[in-house]
């Protein structure tokens, strides 16, 4: 009967994790997700065990939140959820540990080190997947987190944790002492509405924008992803992205946005200007010499008989050449820009090093085997005298927070996002995508134009509200004056500083913890 209780609490943690999460209308029920495997790790004297109960937790959440992968790719996705499941139980595994040696207080402290240290590093190692960092649950509910242009996501983290450890030592103090458990639940409604009331503030301080006086349009040209890499499709998707755009643009555009791989007939870096497909785009741009289109493109670059970089390949006449995942700044009579994306989808665009001899299973299951080039930094677009000074960002590099904020670092004033969520089909994953971009917009305090090939784009404001989308499955068009800003917030300036203190206590914690061990054993074999 322990046994079964037990398996019903380590479903139920998952089953409310899910139930939180973007876009489910219950983002509250994450203040409380997490008590019954506390609970769980209370009951359960064995690691083992209790190893399990979390995996089960946590592979529901991680299945039923992002099963939509299944749509790209079978074998990976489940490769993928059952991985970052076991990863997930690292923490809990560190917590159990502590718990049973050192007692609740250090148990709970370590959890939340232990928990911040592995969001920090699943944010930045070369299997980087944070779509589930508990932060990003607030995304659907911007007007809780405004203090995000302090903390990014790692604040909701610690706000949460600290939250459902607040809520299982209530419990436990409403079955013991329940004259304590009333002061302590006063705590625990302070610990959740605090961070609520200063959002609210936050939020009350918002002054109406003045819009600019030029627009930026964003096309949503809603091509199949399954078929747009191939020649007649990218030649007529040309054309239908110059038809939008020259028909719904107007004296005062001066930024047009298309959606990643929009350009998607791969073309070597140096020979963009001279490939036939493309002179369509340039001969619009010479119609209308005021405006600049920021463009998804997939480029080549050819190194001759030099391996010059870790992911190039080697073609049959010998020559190295990386392919690129990149973004293109283009103006009549002036040079092109290129962004190569710098934050790829692992198994898909690059390959951990670690695991290269694994490159024929992951090649077979639609990956890649040596991956795409990369730049080695964010970088900024921008003309002399222009109003925008766009922030190209990739698709998926949209939810890493420190990164996005190197852009406005460099000098962005808009946050500019090109993306192709079209290979997930009509699920929760590009509805989660959309949502995230609002974290993003409240970190910088910058606004996003957002293009989508086939949607949802949108228009962001500085305070993570929606101000204008195009729905799923359509051609579509957003034309906005969207305002410009140059200041820097906090998290700008100085990034996941949350993470890393928690992670230096986490390490400090792990050294300690390893002292004693050793210090026991030395006493042990003394005796």
């Amino acid at each position: 009967m322990k046994k079964l209780l037990l398996f019903f609490f380590s479903i139920l943690t998952g089953v409310l994790l899910y139930g939180a999460w973007p876009v489910s209308p219950c983002c509250f029920l994450i203040f409380f997700a997490f008590v019954p495997l506390l609970i769980i790790a209370d009951k359960t004297t064995k690691r083992l065990s209790f190893f399990g109960y979390s995996f089960i937790a946590l592979l529901l959440f991680n299945a039923a939140s992002t099963w939509w992968i299944w749509n790209s790719t079978d074998v990976g996705s489940i490769a993928a959820i059952i991985a970052n499941s076991i990863l997930m139980c690292l923490p809990w595994w560190g917590y159990h540990v502590m718990l049973k040696k050192y007692g609740r207080s250090i148990g709970y402290f370590s959890l939340i080190c232990y928990w911040m240290l592995f969001e920090y590093i699943h944010l930045n190692w070369q299997l980087s997947w944070p779509w589930l960092s508990l932060g990003n649950v607030f995304a659907a509910n911007p007007n809780w987190v405004q203090w995000y242009e302090y903390t990014g996501i790692a604040g909701g983290t610690l706000w949460i944790l600290m939250v459902n450890i607040g809520c299982k030592i209530l419990l436990k103090k409403l079955v013991g002492n329940r004259n304590a458990a009333f002061a302590f639940g006063f705590l625990w409604m302070i610990m959740i509405a605090a961070p609520l009331a200063i959002s609210y503030i936050l939020l009350s301080q918002k002054k109406e924008a003045f819009l600019s006086k030029v627009n930026v349009l964003i096309v949503q040209p809603n091509v199949d992803p399954y078929a747009k890499f191939e020649v007649a499709t990218s030649i007529n998707e040309v054309q239908k992205l110059v038809s939008l755009s020259e028909s719904n643009m107007d004296s005062t555009t001066q930024l047009i946005v298309w959606p990643e791989t929009a350009l998607s007939l791969a073309t070597f870096q140096d020979q963009i200007t001279k490939v036939d497909y493309y002179q369509p785009v340039f001969a619009f741009l010479q119609r209308h010499p005021k405006v600049t289109i920021l463009s998804g493109i997939e480029t080549y670059r050819n190194y001759g008989t030099y391996q010059a970089t870790a992911t190039c390949r080697q073609m049959q006449d010998g020559s190295f050449m990386d392919a690129y995942n990149s973004a293109i700044y283009i103006h009549a009579n002036n040079p092109l820009q290129l962004y190569n994306k710098s934050k790829l989808v692992p198994g898909v665009e690059s390959m951990p090093t670690f695991l290269n001899f694994m490159g024929p299973i992951f090649e077979k299951f639609g990956g890649t085997t040596g991956g795409y080039g990369k730049s080695d930094s964010s970088k900024v677009f921008s003309l002399s005298g222009y109003p925008y000074v766009p922030a190209p960002v990739i698709c998926y590099e949209s939810i890493y927070g420190e990164y996005v904020s190197t852009y406005v670092k460099r000098g962005a004033n808009i946050i500019t996002i090109i993306t192709n969520d079209g290979w997930w089909g009509n699920t929760p994953g590009h509805k989660q995508h959309l949502q995230y971009a609002r974290l993003r917009a409240i970190e910088t305090r910058r606004w996003v134009a957002r293009s989508a090939n086939t949607g949802i784009s949108a228009v962001i404001d500085d305070y993570g509200e929606l101000k204008a989308t195009q729905p799923w499955d359509k051609a579509a068009v957003i034309k906005y004056a969207i305002p410009t800003t140059n200041k820097l917030t906090f998290y700008v300036q100085y990034g996941d500083w949350l993470y890393k203190i928690a992670s230096f206590v986490a390490l400090l914690l792990l050294v300690w913890h390893s002292f004693t061990l050793v210090k026991r054993y030395f006493q042990h074999i003394g005796t």
